[in-house]
């Protein structure tokens, strides 16, 4: 398969734990405040989560972050969901401005809450995303992920 990566202008996708309670309560909070469906959704762990964390070149096997891919390149931890904040409605665009905090600080934060993220909000039983993004915002198949390849050259 091409690599959709690269041909993401103006479009993103965002990556999450599929089995992380609080990955779901996140992504529903992103729905809710991205009225213009900018995002798309798709688990890590899923066939498509997988090829695109490695045509990202990210070790799709080895991931503990959430990842946004946006105009062709690959975002991870506090500066993922940075720019996941900045491309959401109301008043979240300014949360941003703590990109000026030094990434291994923001890093640092990030890492702790994802190592207890587990212990603190519990595991799914199954992947809730299809049910909180709708299934027109989740991508979960390889033929999904061609429709958003096609509607992106669109």
């Amino acid at each position: 398969m091409a690599n959709v990566v690269g041909k993401l202008v103006g479009k993103r996708i965002l990556l999450v734990d599929g089995e992380c309670a609080l990955c779901h309560g996140m992504t529903r909070f992103a729905v809710r405040r991205d009225k213009q469906a900018k995002f798309r959704f798709a688990a890590l762990q899923s066939e498509v989560g997988q090829l695109l964390a490695a045509q990202a070149g990210l070790d799709p096997h080895s991931m503990d972050s959430m990842v946004l891919l946006e105009n062709g390149h690959a975002y991870t931890r506090s500066t993922a969901a940075l720019r996941t904040l900045r491309g959401l409605d109301g008043g979240w665009p300014l949360v941003y401005a703590f990109m000026i905090v030094p990434s291994p600080i923001r890093n640092f934060v990030y890492k702790r809450i994802a190592s207890w993220r587990y212990r603190l909000f519990g595991r799914a039983e199954a992947c809730m995303l299809p049910g909180i993004a709708g299934k027109n915002r989740f991508i979960d198949d390889i033929e999904s992920l061609h429709e958003f390849q096609q509607a992106a050259r669109d």
